[in-house]
């Protein structure tokens, strides 16, 4: 805990099997009271790797619910078990965990309701691997959102996300694709909420057995995420209301 918060890593898997390990040995167990781990119909032995690593809370899903309902299950569960601070860590070891810390006081300190690790600032991800390709279209996209939501993040697009209980609360996020898209449109509902986004430099790595998504994934989403941003942008202006920005 943290000045008596609860701190809860969520570990949103698919086949992280080759990852999970080493991923879990570096989460801060002297601030972290909780791990969930969903695994989203994985191939291999994930689930059996985190029941040998000691993890309490395992979800396992008897379909693939995809990217967004993967996390979907992790915050319901974060939810039900009294998370004042919940951080998403990438099983993949794609990003540190050394960084729950950092992003953990940020909330407990009532700094922040929401920090997000940035692979741009501090240009760590073409430094880690990053393709340039996909470096480009996070960069345009990344401008083009911060247009249309009046935001001025460095990116959008970091699968290293931290919340306060209170955020996952007031969103609804069950209205929310099951899809990789889930993750802008989180963002999005959080800003409509008022609340105040936080950065900090992530170094990232990109291997082989790191998770990635292939080119014609990357235009789904790509285009899911304008989407969401023209949807945050006329629901702000008031000429189509949508459900998602609605409130608890």
């Amino acid at each position: 805990m943290i000045e008596s918060k609860k701190v809860i890593v969520v570990l949103p898997a698919y086949n992280a099997a080759q990852t999970l390990e080493k991923t879990y040995n570096e989460i801060p167990f002297d601030i972290v009271d909780e791990v969930i781990l969903v695994d989203d119909y994985s191939t291999d032995n994930t689930v059996e790797i985190g029941k040998s690593l000691g993890i309490k809370h395992i979800i396992k899903h008897e379909i693939n619910k995809g990217y967004g309902g993967n996390q979907k299950s992790c915050y319901n569960k974060a939810l039900e078990l009294k998370g004042n601070i919940v951080i998403m860590l990438h099983p993949d070891y794609q990003y540190t965990p050394k960084l729950i810390h950092s992003m953990a006081y940020l909330i407990a300190n009532n700094v922040y309701h929401v920090v997000l690790g940035s692979r741009i600032l501090g240009n760590g991800a073409l430094r880690g691997g990053m393709p340039f390709y996909k470096y480009f279209a996070n960069r345009m996209l990344t401008f083009s959102q911060n247009i249309l939501m009046g935001q001025k993040l460095s990116e959008y697009h970091t699968g290293y996300r931290a919340f306060s209980g209170e955020v996952l609360k007031k969103i609804k996020f069950e209205l929310n694709s099951d899809d990789f898209v889930f993750d802008n449109q989180m963002l999005a509902q959080i800003c409509n909420a008022g609340y105040e986004i936080a950065e900090i430099t992530c170094p990232t790595k990109y291997f082989k057995e790191a998770s990635s998504i292939n080119f014609k994934r990357s235009v789904k989403y790509g285009l899911g995420v304008l989407g969401t941003s023209f949807k945050y942008f006329f629901h702000r202006i008031g000429i189509s209301k949508s459900k998602i920005f609605e409130t608890n």
